[in-house]
């Protein structure tokens, strides 16, 4: 049953989690290596998709579908969450936050990208337009908002936080294929992707030393960045009457976020990074209300 204001409620409640999760990769990072952040937010998030299991009686639902669909599961695992947020708290601990963020935030239109090669959907000419405008924004953070910058920039955390774009445009599209009930694949993802995570930790001796201090905004990453807050965006998706209702407010995020990384971070906020966010979602925005003009 559609329920506008409740939808509203949602993505509002999705929004204001979702701009505090930059801050809280930053502040976990000072105190956790990447790895340790990422075990801990993973086995958080597992464990509280599992207990929304358990209340919804759907535990049996995750060996539904047989073996082909566990070891589907053990493919979206790897890449999301081991390699996704290996790569994206990679990016967060060598650049800083306002950077990492907006790079992270192309994954839209690197979606629409990977979109024309695997799904063999037709790509149209305004959406290279965008395609182009949010690219042109992402330099535009890259460099700080100048060309002089370009050979002081660290190209691994650049690189890093293009290719987290990449590897959560592929997992969509996978995800896309599994028909499943979005809760059961999510918390299936992590607790095989938490599995991967410590086994690798293990031959990095990341269990031997960890700081308390880093521990809580972990568990709030596991939280708010990992699983609740998607199932909640996808619950508001459901009862808004359009998906374009609430899904053009989750595009304030980024800019909110960049207060909390403000106030929480300490960053001093540029002015290019303002200017190439707003270049990146207005990319966004133009494909996406193409699409649906065009649908």
């Amino acid at each position: 049953m559609k329920n506008q204001k409740l939808a509203y409620l949602y993505i509002g409640i999705v929004i204001f989690l979702w701009s505090t999760v930059a801050a809280a990769f930053k502040v976990s990072l000072k105190y956790l290596s990447v790895l340790q952040l990422l075990f801990i937010a993973s086995l958080t998030s597992a464990f509280v998709l599992f207990v929304i299991l358990i209340f919804e009686n759907k535990v049996k639902n995750l060996f539904t579908g047989g073996k082909k669909a566990i070891l589907y599961s053990f493919i979206t695992a790897l890449l999301n969450p081991f390699l996704y947020y290996l790569v994206l708290f990679t990016a967060y601990d060598l650049l800083p936050a306002q950077v990492a963020q907006p790079l992270n935030y192309t994954w839209p239109l690197v979606l629409v990208i990977l979109s024309g090669i695997f799904l063999k959907q037709k790509i149209p000419f305004l959406s290279y337009i965008a395609i182009a405008v949010s690219f042109i924004g992402a330099a535009i953070v890259a460099s700080y908002g100048k060309l002089s910058a370009f050979h002081s920039l660290n190209i691994a955390g650049v690189f890093l936080a293009l290719l987290s774009a990449l590897i959560w445009g592929t997992f969509w599209i996978a995800n896309l294929k599994d028909k499943r009930e979005e809760a059961v694949k999510l918390c299936l993802n992590f607790i095989i992707g938490t599995v991967f995570i410590f086994f690798l930790g293990l031959t990095r001796n990341i269990f031997t030393s960890i700081d308390v201090r880093g521990v809580a905004p972990a568990i709030y990453v596991g939280l708010f960045e990992m699983g609740i807050t998607y199932l909640l965006f996808l619950k508001a998706l459901a009862l808004s009457k359009t998906t374009a209702k609430v899904g053009i407010l989750v595009y304030l995020a980024p800019f909110l976020s960049l207060i909390f990384i403000r106030i929480i971070v300490k960053e001093k906020i540029m002015l290019s990074t303002f200017i190439g966010l707003l270049l990146i979602v207005l990319g966004i925005i133009i494909d996406s209300s193409y699409r649906r003009r065009t649908a």
